[in-house]
């Protein structure tokens, strides 16, 4: 009888020991950023990758979850990760960006990370957040409900399959950034898009490792799609197939179906894609859209293949999707605006109307002079730069949110206006060339806790107007209105959705356009605003809020081992 309940004591304790081991391997994660060999295009090289992947592992979570990872640098190049959409209230030391939230994770060095999620629901992803290293180091984050909760807000597909749009340069992209930067010019553009990773049948050395996804008629199937392509806005479609969008950047959405979707870099779409005709091979495909008639792009198409399950006759070619073309301004702009949040009892729209904090901020391309003794291939022989309110932001040597915390001066300057420090007709066809040239700084917005907070982004057509893919850290936002041109204060306001605005973390400025959006400042810590086409990112156009303390949420102090400067 004791051996009986020995044993049966036994056996509980190897069962407790059990499940607490398996629960630390579901919260703890380990990326190891390292070197790998991969073929594209008919040509090897090394890419940086996340435990040899690519695209890197995903992360799956429960909403309000909390998880940590720990990045260990086994690459040459200094690195960060960012969990792009990921609020991480009141906790930004994990938040990524380099000189902003922390210095860089050096080679042989790592740290481990503290993945807060609390309202977050969708798909979401996380990438490095350091130079260009975000071309290969990413992945999705697939946020589900709560294990006891009420579950999607439609009918759950078969299968969920994550969707990564990227971009892929035969050469190093670090050689590709280093050759920009040297000579102050525009990037080489990518030689491909991809899906998953591969390029697909339309380009050389690439039709046996298209990806292919297998379907049974009738089922239907959730697409979690993210663009992870450094520089582009992308129009993606399935042949034949109508996709409808029930989330994106990690809420729900009002259902949306459309023959196409427009994704800009950083977005995420959920949307079901029900197999619903005759069985047969179908291409999804991806291809740019661009309204920039001066800025070079890459006009290629990525593919993967929808094969329905089964015994039936293949055509001989799968059926190619009608993309709208590369600069349909219309298509892209009537999806984009089309979305809708969910808006309903269980997820309720909350947009900030009693406006405490206003700023209006242009969006410049610039040129800046070209230091002596070189030769530079900006316009005129400048050097290619970029701006928020005519403020080229320079990274400082200790990050921002350090200095913040530990009060050392001289870091950064809280002077980023609320309004443009230049005002002219900002989408003008010809303007004076005095308006290329920015002020270079590292200045911050300081908001109060619980500010209700609304910025009017204005794009400008100084040096070339382009589309700008606008991204906040440590928050969503409700993107309440747009339009072309320039906005009019007294009459745009008019026509603001105040009721289900679609709730975002990344949004899309229209080429010589503006838009509209809210937040309230309830998550305390500093948090990166900047475009999400890297190229303009390196060029300068960001800045930083820095959100004071309030009573009911404070900053939470750093972990032990961030990384040194």
């Amino acid at each position: 009888m004791l051996f009986c309940k020995k044993t049966l004591v036994f056996k509980i304790l190897w069962v407790l020991l059990f499940f607490s081991v398996h629960c630390l391997a579901a919260t703890h994660y380990h990326f190891k950023v390292m070197e790998a060999p991969y073929t594209r295009l008919c040509s090897k090289k090394k890419i940086l990758t996340v435990n040899g992947q690519f695209p890197g592992p995903a992360l799956h979570v429960h909403h309000g979850d909390t998880i940590y990872v720990t990045v260990h640098n086994k690459g040459r190049y200094n690195i960060t990760i960012h969990w792009h959409g990921v609020k991480l209230t009141g906790y930004p030391w994990s938040d990524g960006p380099e000189y902003i939230t922390q210095c860089p994770i050096q080679p042989g060095g790592k740290f481990k990370q503290k993945i807060i999620f609390s309202t977050e629901e969708g798909t979401l992803w996380w990438h490095a957040h350091s130079d260009w290293s975000r071309a290969t180091v990413h992945g999705p984050i697939i946020v589900y409900p709560k294990i006891n909760g009420t579950g999607y807000p439609f009918s759950k597909p078969l299968v969920e399959v994550p969707i990564i749009l990227g971009e892929w340069w035969k050469r190093d992209v670090m050689d590709v950034l280093q050759e920009a930067v040297i000579t102050g010019g525009d990037p080489a553009v990518s030689d491909a898009f991809t899906i998953n990773g591969q390029p697909g049948d339309l380009y050389p050395c690439s039709k046996s490792e298209t990806i292919k996804l297998n379907v049974h008629q009738g089922n239907s199937y959730l697409l979690r799609i993210v663009n992870a392509a450094l520089n582009t806005i992308l129009f993606f479609s399935v042949a034949k197939h109508n996709l409808t969008v029930v989330g994106i950047d990690g809420s729900y959405a009002k259902q949306l179906t459309s023959g196409y979707i427009t994704i800009a870099s950083g977005q995420t779409i959920d949307a079901v894609l029900h197999a619903n005709q005759d069985p047969n091979h179908y291409y999804m495909a991806a291809r740019a859209f661009t309204s920039s008639p001066s800025v070079a792009f890459d006009n290629t198409t990525a593919t993967a293949i929808v094969q329905y399950s089964g015994d039936y006759t293949l055509s001989s070619f799968p059926s190619l999707p009608q993309l709208p073309y590369y600069d349909d301004t219309n298509a892209a702009y009537s999806f984009l605006s089309s979305l809708r949040s969910l808006a309903d009892e269980d997820h309720p729209v909350r947009v900030p109307s009693n406006i405490t904090t206003r700023i209006v901020s242009t969006l410049s391309v610039n040129a800046l002079p070209c230091h002596r003794n070189r030769s530079c291939e900006g316009p005129n022989g400048t050097i290619l730069a970029a701006s928020m309110n005519n403020i080229t932001f320079v990274n400082p040597s200790v990050d921002i949110l350090e200095a913040y915390y530990k009060h050392i001066h001289g870091v950064y300057g809280a002077d980023f206006p609320s309004f443009p420090p230049l005002v002219f007709n900002f989408t003008a066809d010809n303007l004076p060339l005095i308006l290329e040239v920015s002020k270079t700084g590292t200045e911050v917005k300081i908001l109060p806790f619980n500010s209700a907070v609304e910025i009017i982004f204005q794009g400008t057509n100084v040096v070339a107007g382009d589309d700008h893919p606008m991204h906040l850290h440590g928050y969503s936002f409700y993107i309440v209105g747009w339009g072309y041109g320039n906005f009019d204060k007294d009459k745009d306001p008019q026509n603001y959705n105040l009721i289900d605005p679609p709730f975002r973390n990344t949004v899309t400025v229209p080429r010589n356009g503006w838009t509209t959006i809210r937040f309230e400042a309830t998550n305390p810590g500093v948090w990166f605003m900047h475009c999400h086409f890297d190229r303009h990112l390196v060029w300068g156009m960001e800045t930083v809020f820095i959100v004071q303390d309030g009573t009911e949420a404070r900053l939470s102090p750093p972990p032990p081992d961030m990384p040194p400067c």
